[in-house]
């Protein structure tokens, strides 16, 4: 049995740190910065696009050389940043019993893979994992169905859950045609009933359950 997780939004509540460091970059260009919210918002498809949108959302045109000094900012700033980061609550209990159930864990994630292999360092959860998929892991990232499957034939045989809380994620799983399970408390952009999904949680002591009941 086989469950992938997603990380940001997802297992932790990155938003701050990442608001922090695209706020630094903003200033950096002597741009001004843009509200949590804002910075929330624009998670989800990447740290390439993060920078894109936090550009976007601050000037009137888009400038190529300024986007790409942005992006060399971010990428220093992201790989150190998680002061602010916290697991979310039930987390590592529900991976604690879904690991004693016989359940082999792995992630999918679109944070690039240095960063995230910094901030699983930073909560201990460096060998949780058994395989890592980051967002520049391969020439795609999700929702391309790529990375997802990468995760699954790297872990082996056994049925698959994958847990997310995006529209991304969700279209990621829908494409691997992989059972998907949504946290509702994570980044999502829209209304729960317009995300595919075939189970939706907003306790982590009820994935485990959800999780078994996914792969019948």
């Amino acid at each position: 049995m086989n469950i992938i997780f997603d990380l940001d939004g997802t297992l932790i509540d990155s938003a701050p740190d990442i608001h922090a460091a695209g706020n630094t970059v903003l200033a950096a260009e002597g741009l001004p910065g843009v509200t949590p919210e804002q910075a929330r918002s624009f998670i989800g498809n990447g740290a390439g696009m993060f920078v894109k949108r936090l550009e976007n959302a601050v000037t009137e045109h888009s400038d190529p050389a300024r986007v790409a000094r942005m992006q060399a900012a971010f990428s220093a700033q992201y790989e150190t940043a998680h002061a602010l980061t916290r697991i979310y609550p039930g987390v590592e209990d529900a991976l604690a019993a879904l690991r004693a159930s016989g359940w082999r864990m792995g992630l999918c994630t679109n944070k690039p893979i240095r960063p995230t292999h910094t901030v699983l360092a930073h909560f201990g959860w460096s060998k949780v994992f058994e395989v890592v998929i980051g967002g520049d892991s391969l020439p795609v990232h999700k929702p391309d169905p790529a990375p997802l499957h990468a995760v699954i034939d790297a872990m082996g045989a056994g049925p698959v859950v994958y847990v997310g809380d995006s529209e991304v994620d969700a279209a990621t799983a829908k494409a691997a045609r992989v059972p998907f399970a949504l946290f509702t408390e994570g980044y999502r952009k829209t209304p729960l009933e317009t995300i595919p999904h075939d189970r939706a949680f907003n306790a982590w002591a009820d994935l485990p359950g959800i999780a078994s009941a996914l792969i019948g």
